[in-house]
């Protein structure tokens, strides 16, 4: 804290080396730190090992500490988005994003019977609705029939003005 007051643009510093980690984990539309483990990877030959994930993620996330490893691999990687050697669609940058790659098996099937399902649901309400009245009192849902709604009455000794004409035939001495 003392240290932010005394120099403001500290933070700033800190997070310039972030921020390459930041852009090449963007550019292959990974998390970042799925792409210190691709970095460690890379540079060690090996998977990260169990023991250094919970040090590496604290010292990344709470210190804004960076691997000189990663470091290379980040700046590599953005070196290679911008003149067009990388293909960030390549599985082996998505090799530990287990929601990358083919889609569960009968997908398609399951989501048109789902919409089927829906249509036929939905669709089937409304014509058996439409069925079951026999004078609606419109022609949207909620089906009301004319003879379920009251009537106005007009007060004795009131002025008699045409009234509007219906839409729809059938309806008219229920308009006021």
């Amino acid at each position: 804290m003392l240290e932010t007051l005394i120099r403001p643009d500290h933070d700033d510093e800190e997070m310039k080396e972030r921020g390459v980690v930041i852009d090449a984990a963007n550019q292959l539309q990974v998390g970042e730190f799925q792409l210190l483990q691709l970095a460690y990877r890379d540079w060690h030959g090996e998977d990260l090992p169990e023991a250094l994930v919970s040090k590496i993620f604290t010292d990344y996330m709470t210190r804004s500490q960076v691997p000189h490893w990663a470091r290379h691999y980040a700046r590599n990687i953005i070196r290679g988005c911008d003149n067009g050697s990388i293909d960030e669609n390549d599985p082996a940058f998505h090799h530990y994003d287990h929601e990358y790659g083919a889609a569960p098996p009968n997908s398609l099937r399951k989501f048109c019977v789902a919409v089927a399902c829906l249509v036929g649901f939905l669709g089937g309400g409304l014509l058996i609705a439409t069925m079951t009245i026999e004078s609606p009192a419109s022609m949207f849902p909620p089906y009301l029939d004319i003879n379920d709604l009251p009537k106005k009455k007009s007060p004795e000794g009131s002025m008699n003005l045409p009234r509007p004409r219906p839409e729809w035939p059938g309806s008219e001495e229920y308009f006021v």
